[in-house]
Protein backbone atom coordinates (compact mmCIF):
# COMPACT_ATOMS: atom_id res chain seq x y z
CA UNK A 1 0.00 0.00 0.00
CA UNK A 2 2.72 2.60 0.84
CA UNK A 3 4.70 1.73 -2.60
CA UNK A 4 1.19 2.10 -4.71
CA UNK A 5 0.69 5.75 -2.44
CA UNK A 6 4.64 6.81 -3.47
CA UNK A 7 3.88 5.69 -7.03
CA UNK A 8 0.42 8.08 -7.26
CA UNK A 9 2.38 10.46 -5.85
CA UNK A 10 5.25 10.79 -8.23
CA UNK A 11 2.56 10.22 -10.77
CA UNK A 12 0.57 12.75 -9.96
CA UNK A 13 3.67 15.27 -9.70
CA UNK A 14 5.05 14.69 -12.95
CA UNK A 15 1.33 15.08 -14.02
CA UNK A 16 1.10 18.46 -12.83
CA UNK A 17 4.71 19.35 -14.11
CA UNK A 18 3.68 18.24 -17.40
CA UNK A 19 0.54 20.76 -17.28
CA UNK A 20 2.80 23.64 -15.80
CA UNK A 21 4.99 23.27 -18.71
CA UNK A 22 2.61 22.45 -21.43
CA UNK A 23 0.75 26.02 -20.27
CA UNK A 24 3.04 28.15 -19.28
CA UNK A 25 4.27 28.90 -16.04
CA UNK A 26 4.17 32.87 -16.59
CA UNK A 27 0.36 32.75 -17.65
CA UNK A 28 -0.43 31.03 -14.73
CA UNK A 29 1.79 33.08 -12.63
CA UNK A 30 -0.16 36.08 -13.97
CA UNK A 31 -3.56 35.09 -13.06
CA UNK A 32 -2.30 34.06 -9.35
CA UNK A 33 -0.49 37.42 -9.16
CA UNK A 34 -4.44 39.15 -10.64
CA UNK A 35 -5.71 37.93 -6.73
CA UNK A 36 -2.74 38.20 -4.89
CA UNK A 37 -2.22 37.52 -1.02
CA UNK A 38 -5.29 39.57 -0.74
CA UNK A 39 -7.10 37.11 -2.25
CA UNK A 40 -5.49 34.07 -1.06
CA UNK A 41 -6.12 35.91 2.32
CA UNK A 42 -9.89 36.08 1.40
CA UNK A 43 -10.59 32.76 0.11
CA UNK A 44 -8.39 31.08 3.86
CA UNK A 45 -11.31 32.94 5.72
CA UNK A 46 -14.05 32.47 3.36
CA UNK A 47 -13.07 28.37 3.90
CA UNK A 48 -13.44 28.85 7.49
CA UNK A 49 -17.43 28.67 6.93
CA UNK A 50 -17.30 25.71 5.36
CA UNK A 51 -15.19 24.16 7.92
CA UNK A 52 -17.46 25.07 10.59
CA UNK A 53 -20.15 23.59 8.95
CA UNK A 54 -18.38 20.57 8.58
CA UNK A 55 -17.12 20.44 12.54
CA UNK A 56 -20.49 21.35 13.09
CA UNK A 57 -21.69 18.47 11.45
CA UNK A 58 -19.30 15.95 12.87
CA UNK A 59 -20.02 17.54 16.49
CA UNK A 60 -23.85 17.03 16.24
CA UNK A 61 -23.91 13.41 15.85
CA UNK A 62 -22.37 12.84 19.45
CA UNK A 63 -22.85 16.22 20.71
CA UNK A 64 -20.00 15.07 23.19
CA UNK A 65 -17.53 17.85 24.20
CA UNK A 66 -17.21 21.56 22.76
CA UNK A 67 -17.65 22.29 19.06
CA UNK A 68 -14.71 24.16 18.73
CA UNK A 69 -12.79 21.13 18.97
CA UNK A 70 -14.58 19.47 16.42
CA UNK A 71 -13.98 22.33 13.71
CA UNK A 72 -10.55 21.92 14.81
CA UNK A 73 -10.40 18.53 14.20
CA UNK A 74 -11.79 19.34 10.85
CA UNK A 75 -8.81 21.55 10.55
CA UNK A 76 -6.55 18.99 11.31
CA UNK A 77 -8.60 16.07 9.23
CA UNK A 78 -7.98 18.65 6.47
CA UNK A 79 -4.50 19.10 6.87
CA UNK A 80 -3.66 15.88 6.85
CA UNK A 81 -4.79 14.90 3.55
CA UNK A 82 -4.19 18.00 1.45
CA UNK A 83 -0.20 19.11 2.93
CA UNK A 84 0.90 16.41 4.37
CA UNK A 85 1.96 13.23 1.70
CA UNK A 86 -0.73 10.63 2.90
CA UNK A 87 -4.11 9.44 1.08
CA UNK A 88 -7.26 11.54 1.56
CA UNK A 89 -7.67 8.28 4.29
CA UNK A 90 -5.55 9.31 6.88
CA UNK A 91 -6.55 12.43 7.53
CA UNK A 92 -9.23 10.70 9.41
CA UNK A 93 -7.62 9.26 11.22
CA UNK A 94 -5.32 12.71 12.52
CA UNK A 95 -8.70 14.65 12.69
CA UNK A 96 -9.94 11.57 15.00
CA UNK A 97 -6.84 12.00 17.19
CA UNK A 98 -6.87 15.80 17.60
CA UNK A 99 -10.47 15.14 19.30
CA UNK A 100 -9.42 12.15 21.18
CA UNK A 101 -6.55 14.74 22.55
CA UNK A 102 -9.31 16.96 23.97
CA UNK A 103 -10.94 13.87 25.85
CA UNK A 104 -13.57 13.04 24.11
CA UNK A 105 -14.21 8.91 24.47
CA UNK A 106 -12.02 7.06 21.59
CA UNK A 107 -15.20 4.64 20.94
CA UNK A 108 -17.31 7.65 20.71
CA UNK A 109 -14.81 9.61 18.02
CA UNK A 110 -14.10 6.48 15.94
CA UNK A 111 -18.23 6.20 15.42
CA UNK A 112 -18.74 9.28 14.69
CA UNK A 113 -15.80 9.58 12.76
CA UNK A 114 -17.35 6.97 10.25
CA UNK A 115 -20.56 8.06 10.53
CA UNK A 116 -19.50 11.35 9.65
CA UNK A 117 -17.73 10.13 6.81
CA UNK A 118 -21.00 8.21 4.88
CA UNK A 119 -23.06 11.67 5.35
CA UNK A 120 -20.39 13.77 3.88
CA UNK A 121 -20.15 11.31 0.85
CA UNK A 122 -24.01 10.87 0.97
CA UNK A 123 -24.41 15.23 0.79
CA UNK A 124 -21.25 14.77 -1.78
CA UNK A 125 -23.26 13.26 -4.07
CA UNK A 126 -26.22 15.26 -3.79
CA UNK A 127 -24.35 18.19 -4.78
CA UNK A 128 -22.65 16.28 -7.77
CA UNK A 129 -26.18 15.11 -8.90
CA UNK A 130 -27.11 19.47 -8.56
CA UNK A 131 -23.82 20.05 -10.47
CA UNK A 132 -24.90 17.22 -13.04
CA UNK A 133 -27.48 19.04 -14.01
CA UNK A 134 -26.11 22.25 -14.02
CA UNK A 135 -23.98 20.70 -16.12
CA UNK A 136 -25.84 18.92 -18.57
CA UNK A 137 -28.51 22.28 -18.73
CA UNK A 138 -25.30 24.86 -19.28
CA UNK A 139 -23.71 22.40 -22.00
CA UNK A 140 -26.60 19.48 -22.93
CA UNK A 141 -23.56 18.53 -25.98
CA UNK A 142 -20.92 17.57 -23.54
CA UNK A 143 -20.03 13.76 -24.15
CA UNK A 144 -18.35 13.71 -20.19
CA UNK A 145 -21.85 14.31 -18.80
CA UNK A 146 -22.81 10.13 -19.75
CA UNK A 147 -19.15 9.59 -17.47
CA UNK A 148 -20.41 11.45 -14.71
CA UNK A 149 -23.75 10.19 -14.71
CA UNK A 150 -22.26 6.63 -14.62
CA UNK A 151 -19.70 7.50 -11.97
CA UNK A 152 -22.63 8.98 -9.63
CA UNK A 153 -24.74 5.74 -10.08
CA UNK A 154 -21.53 3.70 -9.18
CA UNK A 155 -21.40 6.42 -6.08
CA UNK A 156 -24.84 6.07 -5.21
CA UNK A 157 -25.00 2.16 -4.95
CA UNK A 158 -21.74 2.20 -2.66
CA UNK A 159 -23.86 4.79 -0.23
CA UNK A 160 -26.74 2.45 0.01
CA UNK A 161 -24.37 -0.31 0.74
CA UNK A 162 -22.27 1.19 3.05
CA UNK A 163 -25.50 2.67 5.04
CA UNK A 164 -27.40 -0.59 4.99
CA UNK A 165 -24.29 -2.17 6.28
CA UNK A 166 -23.71 -0.07 8.90
CA UNK A 167 -27.87 0.32 10.01
CA UNK A 168 -27.90 -3.93 9.92
CA UNK A 169 -25.18 -3.82 12.37
CA UNK A 170 -22.07 -5.21 10.44
CA UNK A 171 -18.64 -4.74 11.65
CA UNK A 172 -17.18 -3.95 8.49
CA UNK A 173 -17.06 -0.27 8.37
CA UNK A 174 -15.52 -0.26 11.87
CA UNK A 175 -13.04 -3.34 10.96
CA UNK A 176 -12.29 -1.19 8.00
CA UNK A 177 -11.79 2.14 10.37
CA UNK A 178 -9.49 -0.21 12.77
CA UNK A 179 -7.48 -1.19 10.13
CA UNK A 180 -6.65 2.32 8.67
CA UNK A 181 -6.22 3.71 11.79
CA UNK A 182 -3.14 1.55 13.16
CA UNK A 183 -2.43 -0.09 16.05
CA UNK A 184 -2.12 2.83 18.08
CA UNK A 185 -5.11 4.72 17.48
CA UNK A 186 -6.64 1.45 17.22
CA UNK A 187 -6.31 1.03 20.69
CA UNK A 188 -7.83 4.34 21.32
CA UNK A 189 -10.69 3.82 19.25
CA UNK A 190 -12.08 1.06 21.31
CA UNK A 191 -13.57 -2.82 20.37
CA UNK A 192 -14.79 -2.94 16.63
CA UNK A 193 -18.13 -4.33 18.08
CA UNK A 194 -18.80 -1.48 20.76
CA UNK A 195 -17.44 1.33 18.09
CA UNK A 196 -20.38 -0.58 15.32
CA UNK A 197 -23.20 -0.23 18.37
CA UNK A 198 -22.46 2.63 18.22
CA UNK A 199 -22.22 3.22 14.67
CA UNK A 200 -25.42 2.04 14.71
CA UNK A 201 -27.01 3.78 17.35
CA UNK A 202 -26.15 6.98 16.14
CA UNK A 203 -27.39 6.00 12.28
CA UNK A 204 -30.86 5.47 14.34
CA UNK A 205 -31.11 9.20 15.30
CA UNK A 206 -33.06 12.06 13.97
CA UNK A 207 -29.92 14.20 13.88
CA UNK A 208 -27.62 12.37 11.16
CA UNK A 209 -30.24 14.71 8.97
CA UNK A 210 -29.31 17.70 10.53
CA UNK A 211 -25.24 16.90 10.18
CA UNK A 212 -25.94 15.82 6.44
CA UNK A 213 -27.61 19.07 5.68
CA UNK A 214 -24.45 20.82 7.38
CA UNK A 215 -22.22 19.28 5.06
CA UNK A 216 -24.31 19.80 1.82
CA UNK A 217 -24.09 23.58 2.89
CA UNK A 218 -20.70 23.09 3.16
CA UNK A 219 -19.92 21.72 -0.61
CA UNK A 220 -22.22 24.85 -1.31
CA UNK A 221 -20.12 26.63 0.43
CA UNK A 222 -16.82 25.78 -1.11
CA UNK A 223 -18.84 25.92 -5.03
CA UNK A 224 -19.39 29.99 -4.20
CA UNK A 225 -15.78 29.64 -2.34
CA UNK A 226 -14.35 28.50 -5.77
CA UNK A 227 -16.14 31.42 -8.03
CA UNK A 228 -14.93 34.00 -5.93
CA UNK A 229 -11.37 32.59 -6.46
CA UNK A 230 -11.44 33.15 -9.91
CA UNK A 231 -13.76 36.61 -10.01
CA UNK A 232 -10.29 37.43 -7.50
CA UNK A 233 -8.34 36.23 -10.39
CA UNK A 234 -10.51 37.96 -13.30
CA UNK A 235 -12.09 35.64 -14.66
CA UNK A 236 -15.73 35.87 -14.98
CA UNK A 237 -18.15 32.67 -15.32
CA UNK A 238 -21.43 32.58 -13.37
CA UNK A 239 -21.86 31.25 -10.30
CA UNK A 240 -23.96 28.53 -11.58
CA UNK A 241 -21.31 27.20 -14.13
CA UNK A 242 -18.96 27.25 -11.34
CA UNK A 243 -20.71 25.45 -8.91
CA UNK A 244 -21.08 22.45 -11.94
CA UNK A 245 -17.25 22.30 -12.55
CA UNK A 246 -16.52 22.18 -9.21
CA UNK A 247 -18.70 19.66 -8.03
CA UNK A 248 -17.83 17.15 -10.76
CA UNK A 249 -14.11 17.82 -9.90
CA UNK A 250 -14.56 17.16 -6.55
CA UNK A 251 -16.65 13.74 -7.49
CA UNK A 252 -13.29 13.08 -9.82
CA UNK A 253 -11.36 13.56 -6.45
CA UNK A 254 -13.60 11.38 -4.31
CA UNK A 255 -13.07 8.61 -7.05
CA UNK A 256 -9.36 9.08 -6.95
CA UNK A 257 -8.85 8.70 -2.93
CA UNK A 258 -5.57 6.76 -3.05
CA UNK A 259 -3.90 9.52 -4.68
CA UNK A 260 -2.29 11.63 -2.20
CA UNK A 261 -3.53 15.19 -2.00
CA UNK A 262 -5.67 14.18 -5.23
CA UNK A 263 -2.11 15.94 -6.97
CA UNK A 264 -2.28 16.08 -10.40
CA UNK A 265 -6.06 14.44 -10.69
CA UNK A 266 -7.18 17.76 -9.29
CA UNK A 267 -5.78 19.89 -11.78
CA UNK A 268 -6.50 17.57 -14.55
CA UNK A 269 -9.64 17.92 -14.09
CA UNK A 270 -10.58 21.27 -13.14
CA UNK A 271 -8.56 21.60 -16.80
CA UNK A 272 -10.95 19.28 -18.36
CA UNK A 273 -14.05 20.24 -16.65
CA UNK A 274 -13.61 23.80 -17.05
CA UNK A 275 -12.69 23.96 -20.92
CA UNK A 276 -16.41 22.70 -21.78
CA UNK A 277 -17.45 25.54 -20.18
CA UNK A 278 -15.17 27.97 -21.28
CA UNK A 279 -12.47 28.30 -18.53
CA UNK A 280 -8.73 28.71 -19.88
CA UNK A 281 -6.14 26.25 -19.06
CA UNK A 282 -3.93 29.00 -17.07
CA UNK A 283 -7.23 30.00 -15.03
CA UNK A 284 -8.20 26.50 -14.83
CA UNK A 285 -4.38 26.06 -13.04
CA UNK A 286 -4.61 29.03 -11.06
CA UNK A 287 -7.75 28.34 -9.38
CA UNK A 288 -6.35 23.96 -8.53
CA UNK A 289 -2.94 26.14 -7.24
CA UNK A 290 -4.62 29.16 -5.15
CA UNK A 291 -6.80 26.46 -3.41
CA UNK A 292 -4.16 24.51 -2.65
CA UNK A 293 -2.07 27.61 -0.97
CA UNK A 294 -5.13 28.23 0.84
CA UNK A 295 -4.95 24.12 2.45
CA UNK A 296 -1.42 25.03 3.11
CA UNK A 297 -1.96 28.21 4.80
CA UNK A 298 -4.65 26.86 6.98
CA UNK A 299 -3.20 23.53 7.24
CA UNK A 300 0.32 23.88 8.62
CA UNK A 301 -1.15 26.16 11.22
CA UNK A 302 -3.27 23.47 12.51
CA UNK A 303 -0.78 20.66 12.31
CA UNK A 304 1.13 22.68 14.37
CA UNK A 305 -0.85 23.51 17.05
CA UNK A 306 -2.17 19.43 16.98
CA UNK A 307 1.38 19.00 17.81
CA UNK A 308 1.34 21.28 20.68
CA UNK A 309 -1.43 19.94 21.86
CA UNK A 310 -0.33 16.45 21.36
CA UNK A 311 3.38 17.43 23.06
CA UNK A 312 1.46 18.90 26.28
CA UNK A 313 -0.78 15.81 26.47
CA UNK A 314 2.38 13.67 26.33
CA UNK A 315 4.16 15.48 28.75
CA UNK A 316 1.68 15.90 31.40
CA UNK A 317 1.03 12.16 31.47
CA UNK A 318 4.71 11.63 31.43
CA UNK A 319 6.04 14.18 34.45
CA UNK A 320 6.38 12.62 37.61
CA UNK A 321 5.68 15.95 39.80
CA UNK A 322 2.40 16.18 37.91
CA UNK A 323 1.94 12.49 38.66
CA UNK A 324 2.76 12.78 42.48
CA UNK A 325 1.46 15.67 43.94
CA UNK A 326 -1.83 15.55 45.46
CA UNK A 327 -4.53 17.32 45.69
CA UNK A 328 -5.21 19.82 48.59
CA UNK A 329 -8.31 18.54 50.71
CA UNK A 330 -9.32 21.97 52.14
CA UNK A 331 -9.95 22.21 48.48
CA UNK A 332 -13.12 20.82 48.56
CA UNK A 333 -14.72 19.32 45.56
CA UNK A 334 -13.49 21.38 43.28
CA UNK A 335 -10.18 21.97 44.54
Amino acid sequence: MKRLTIAFLIGGLALTAWLIIEVGAPMIGAALSTAGWGGLLAICLFHLIATALMGLAWWLLQRLGKLWVFIWGRLVRDAGSEVLPLSQIGGYVLGARAVIVHGVAGIAVAAATVVDATLEFTAQITYSTLGLMLFVWLSPSSAIASFVLAMLGVATLAAIALIALQRRGSDLPARLAQRLSGSFLGRLFGSTAAVQAEITKLLRLERVWASYLCHLGAWIVSGVEAWLALWLMGASLSLPTVLAVESLVYATRAMAFMVPNAIGVQEGAYIVLGGAFGLTPEFALSLSFLKRGRDFALGIPALASWQVWEGRKQWGTRNPLMLTIPSDPRAGKDG
